[in-house]
């Protein structure tokens, strides 16, 4: 049986993610390495991590890891890369599955092929220089050398491409297993196949997704980045210029820009819109900002993390997990376990404290989610 792992947000868990789970279920067990309380898009998730693990488990997956917060607030790249480094670093995954607009592996792979190729770099620089957006530039770049670039322009297509860069740079045996999906990524209406922004925006969710996870999620805390922004807002006003200069993704002297920026706008909505122009898109600004509020630093960014926790699983996951740990060098820490001593075990800790700021109503006590509950008792 192949053990096929997902890197995935699930912000909330909806019929989209069960309909994967399902595919991943009928050819083996389902790894999932989830982003954990801050999501790549640069925003808290609208759930706890315990809560949206346990409902990825009582929709299909057997065993939950979390993505470190480090990884999960990388650009897409990045985001891939350190998904595949994990998984790779566990050994016993076969395959990656993930979503594509246009389900064709070899067609994804052999675009990811061209995007690692010194032409490609040097015209996607030259692109850069006339002041596109790195999107812009990339999709530009790849037409002018006789290659159709439409995958480009689709959400899903541009993750599927960097996982497929993942695999090869690393030059791993790991098999890259798309899965089409039907509908629009950001404007999904369908129930089953739900847009993830769109239901963050709704009340009620009944209908799509799986019953079960429905009641589960619409009971926990919903968070927001506007319910901290206040929080967020003395942060930023507070940072000293070398803190701005230390931010990651500020390259180009766009640190130097958000900085005046945040001594000068009134709210993040005017800040981003001061900073953001055609070469620097909304989700980089905000990343940055948030990394800001978390005291994460561009070198923190790019460090290895020396464990990965668990979240949730059923039997199926705790056979596989007691493998791993095994065989492993990376260390697997329990849910709720306390973490060696060590810097990352420090910013993660901050960054768990901080999340309670960001919920709909009262704020919650620090670390709050090491009180929550778990599906099962890892020891």
């Amino acid at each position: 049986m192949k053990n096929i792992g997902i890197i995935c947000e699930y912000n909330p868990f909806h019929n989209g993610h069960a309909r994967q789970l399902r595919f991943v279920k009928e050819q083996g067990t389902a790894v999932c390495l989830m982003s954990g309380n801050y999501v790549q898009r640069g925003e808290p998730a609208v759930i706890s991590k315990g809560i949206r693990a346990e409902a990825a488990v009582l929709g299909g997956a057997d065993l939950v890891l979390e993505l470190p917060v480090t990884y999960a607030l990388r650009s897409a790249d990045g985001f891939a890369d350190g998904g595949v480094e994990i998984f790779q670093r566990l050994g016993l995954i076969d395959s990656l599955c993930f979503g594509s607009e246009c389900g064709d592996g070899e067609r994804l792979m052999a675009l990811a092929a061209l995007l690692d190729r010194e032409e490609f770099s040097h015209m996607l620089r030259e692109k850069l220089a006339q002041g596109l957006s790195f999107p812009a530039a990339r999709q530009q770049a790849v037409e002018a050398l006789g290659v159709e670039a439409e995958i480009l322009a689709n959400p899903n297509d541009i993750l599927a491409v960097e996982y497929c860069k993942a695999i090869l740079r690393r030059g791993i045996s790991m098999e890259a297993m798309p899965l089409q999906r039907n509908g629009s990524y950001h404007q999904g209406t369908a129930p089953e196949a739900p847009s993830a922004s769109m239901l963050r925006e709704m009340e009620n969710w009944s209908g799509y997704m799986p019953k079960n996870c429905c009641e589960l999620q619409e009971a926990a805390v919903r968070h927001s980045l506007m319910a901290g922004e206040r929080a967020v807002l003395a942060r930023l006003r507070a940072m000293e210029e070398a803190e701005f200069e230390q931010l990651p993704f500020g390259s180009e002297g766009l640190w130097r820009k958000l900085m005046h920026a945040c001594r000068k706008e009134n709210s993040t909505a005017e800040i981003l819109a001061a900073v953001k122009s055609k070469r620097y898109t909304h989700t980089r600004i905000m990343r940055m900002l948030l990394c800001a509020f978390l005291g994460i630093s561009e070198e923190e960014m790019r460090q290895q993390v020396p464990y990965v926790r668990v979240l949730a699983m059923n039997e199926q996951g705790g056979k596989l997990l007691r493998q791993l740990r095994a065989q492993s060098d990376l260390l697997l820490l329990n849910g709720n376990e306390t973490a060696p001593h060590c810097p990352y075990a420090r910013l993660e800790q901050r960054c768990e404290a901080l999340y309670g700021l960001f919920t709909d109503g009262e704020t919650q006590p620090p670390l709050q989610e090491e009180r929550l509950r778990y599906l099962a008792d890892f020891h």
